[in-house]
């Protein structure tokens, strides 16, 4: 199937900064893409790669690892070709940005941290790291102080909240300046109090 990259705001050849924007089950591209007007990313150039059939894998995120097999893998290669896309077009690692909700926040975690790197930052709208328990083995690199912010809610359906943490503290662990966020009932949404903080500690 042909793998497809959405784009918007600023165009890439000239633009300093690119955010990457990951979006959940059964939304898409232009869905994610449309949260970019409630951020401070005004001059960024915007990537949202599409997940074919509009999900990034088919199990929850704690599922074991080899039962969203081949569709992780796969998943990952896209964000990668999303990032080179980026990096061809001039853009440094640290002007780089990540930002993802639900089942994006999930693969936006895991790519990071599977290639820690100084990115400008990452924003994880509801999400963990992902596998039936965390494997540190995958995560290699360093984030030599990249922001990252994480909002969850407690409880939430989808996302424990003792996986927030767990990933919370990998991402510390690799050199992330981590901020992890646990709202009471929030629901599994996006709240204008995180859109706030994210713009604080992440797109500043």
């Amino acid at each position: 199937m042909e793998k497809q990259i959405y784009t918007a705001g600023k165009p890439l050849p000239g633009a300093e900064k690119a955010l990457i924007m990951i979006h959940g089950r059964g939304a898409s591209a232009r869905d994610i893409l449309s949260l970019a007007a409630h951020l401070q990313v005004q001059d960024y150039a915007l990537l949202a790669p599409q997940a074919n059939g509009n999900t990034w894998y088919p199990q929850s995120f704690i599922a074991p690892v080899a039962q969203n097999e081949p569709w992780l893998t796969e998943s990952l290669q896209l964000v990668q070709e999303t990032v080179k896309k980026a990096i061809d077009a001039g853009i440094k690692k640290e002007n780089i940005y990540f930002l993802g909700f639900s089942q994006g926040a999930c693969l936006t975690l895991e790519y990071i941290t599977r290639n820690a790197d100084k990115y400008g930052g990452a924003v994880a709208f509801t999400g963990g790291l992902i596998g039936d328990k965390i494997y540190s083995e995958d995560y290699k690199g360093n984030f030599q102080g990249t922001p990252i912010y994480i909002g969850s809610s407690d409880p939430d359906f989808h996302v424990p909240v003792s996986r927030v943490q767990e990933s919370a503290t990998i991402l510390k662990s690799m050199g992330a300046e981590i901020t992890a966020t646990i709202y009471p009932g929030m629901g599994h949404t996006i709240t204008q109090e995180e859109i706030n903080q994210a713009n604080q500690l992440v797109f500043k």
